[in-house]
C-alpha cells in the first residue's frame, strides 16, 4: 500500500512539472519513479491474484530479468556493427557497440564473482551493479519521457519555427538528416500559417563549420526555396556553431523583430527533448518537435543525447554515483 501512496506523489509530481513546463529533466525522473514504485506495489500484492496468475507473471518477471540483459546486449552489438558499416568509425557511432560489450562485460564480472568466490571481485560486482543501476534508471526515465514529450501537442500560437542545422554533405549539400527537418519544419510552418492572423516566419540556423563552402542555414534556406517555399518568409542565422549558440542566436533575432515572441524548435526526433533542455536554459520561448530518424541510428544517437544530458547535471549524477560506489565497499565490509 505505501508503494502505491509514493507512486501517486510522484505521479502528482510529475504533472505539476509538465504543467509548469515540459521542458524539465526532473519531469522524467518524477514519471521513473512513479512507475517503479507502482510496479513495486504490484509486485508485493500478486499474492492475492488468482491462482496461476501470480505463477505466470513471476515465470515472466525472472525472464524478463534473467534474458533480457542478454538479448539487449546482442541486439546492442549487432546495431553497432551496422552504425559503423553504415556511418563510418567516427565515436559517436560507436556507443551502441560500446554499450553492448559493457553488458557482457558487466555479466562477465558477476559469473566470474559467483564462481571464483573472489572478495575482491565481489566488492567490484556490487558497486558496478550498483553504478550501472542508477544509469540505466535515468536513461530509462530519459527514452520514456523524451518519447512522450515528443507527442504532447503541437502549440499554435507560435509566431516563429526554428530549424535547427547540421553538417552538410561535401560542405554545400543537404544531407537526408537534415532533410528531414526542413521538410518538417515545413509542415509545422503550414500548420500556424493556418491559423490565420500574423504569418509566421522560418528560421534556418546554423553557421559555417570549417570544411563548409557556405553557412548551413544558407544551404537550409535555398533547400527550401527551391521546393516552392516563399523566400520572403525565411531568416538565416548563420552565426551558430552549436545547438545552445543556435537557441542564443535564434533568440537575437525573434526578440529584434517581434519582442516577446513564442516559437516551435524543429530538430530531429532523437534530439528533440535535450533540445528542449537547451532551448529552456537559453531563456527561449519554444517547444522541439522532431522529424523522423532512420531507425538504425536511434541507439546510437539517444545514447549520445542521454550521456551529453548526463553530463549536463555532472555535479549531481557524479556525486550519487559516489555515494553507489561508497555505499557498495561498505555493503561488502559489513556482510
Amino acid at each position: 500500500m505505501i508503494a502505491f501512496v509514493v507512486a501517486a506523489i510522484f505521479l502528482l509530481l510529475f504533472g505539476a512539472g509538465v504543467l509548469r513546463d515540459r521542458r524539465r529533466f526532473g519531469n522524467a525522473v518524477y514519471l521513473g519513479l512513479a512507475v517503479t514504485f507502482l510496479g513495486l506495489g504490484l509486485l508485493a500484492e500478486i499474492d492475492a491474484a488468482p491462482p496461476g496468475i501470480s505463477e505466470t507473471v513471476m515465470i515472466l518477471v525472472l525472464l524478463v530479468l534473467g534474458l533480457g540483459p542478454v538479448v539487449l546486449a546482442v541486439l546492442l552489438c549487432a546495431n553497432g556493427v551496422k552504425m559503423v558499416r553504415k556511418e563510418g568509425r567516427r565515436p559517436a557511432n560507436l556507443l551502441s557497440l560500446l554499450a553492448g560489450l559493457g553488458m557482457f562485460g558487466v555479466m562477465g564480472l558477476m559469473v566470474a564473482a559467483a564462481v571464483t568466490h573472489s572478495e575482491a571481485l565481489g566488492l567490484i560486482a556490487v558497486t558496478t551493479l550498483l553504478v550501472v543501476g542508477y544509469v540505466s534508471f535515468l536513461f530509462l526515465c530519459f527514452v520514456g519521457y523524451a518519447f512522450l514529450y515528443g507527442r504532447m501537442r503541437l502549440r499554435r500560437d507560435a509566431d516563429y519555427v526554428v530549424v535547427l542545422g547540421s553538417g552538410l554533405i561535401g560542405g554545400r549539400r543537404v544531407p537526408p538528416l537534415l532533410a528531414s527537418r526542413l521538410d518538417r519544419g515545413r509542415q509545422v510552418y503550414e500548420t500556424l500559417a493556418a491559423r490565420g492572423g500574423d504569418a509566421p516566419v522560418l528560421i534556418t540556423s546554423g553557421g559555417q563549420g570549417p570544411d563548409e563552402a557556405l553557412p548551413e542555414s544558407h544551404a537550409m534556406a535555398d533547400y527550401l526555396v527551391e521546393r516552392g517555399f516563399p523566400a520572403a518568409a525565411v531568416v538565416r542565422e548563420d552565426r551558430s556553431r552549436t545547438t545552445e549558440e543556435n537557441m542564443l542566436f535564434s533568440k537575437e533575432l525573434m526578440e529584434r523583430d517581434r519582442p516577446g515572441s513564442s516559437c516551435v524548435i524543429v530538430t530531429n526526433n532523437f534530439h528533440a527533448f535535450r533540445a528542449a533542455l537547451m532551448a529552456r536554459r537559453a531563456g527561449v520561448d519554444g517547444q522541439v518537435v522532431g522529424s523522423p530518424t532512420a531507425a538504425y541510428f536511434w541507439p546510437s544517437a539517444t545514447m549520445r543525447e542521454f550521456v551529453a544530458v548526463f553530463l549536463q547535471y555532472k555535479v549531481v549524477n557524479l556525486g550519487i554515483c559516489t555515494a553507489l560506489i561508497l555505499l557498495g565497499v561498505l555493503a561488502w565490509f559489513v556482510r
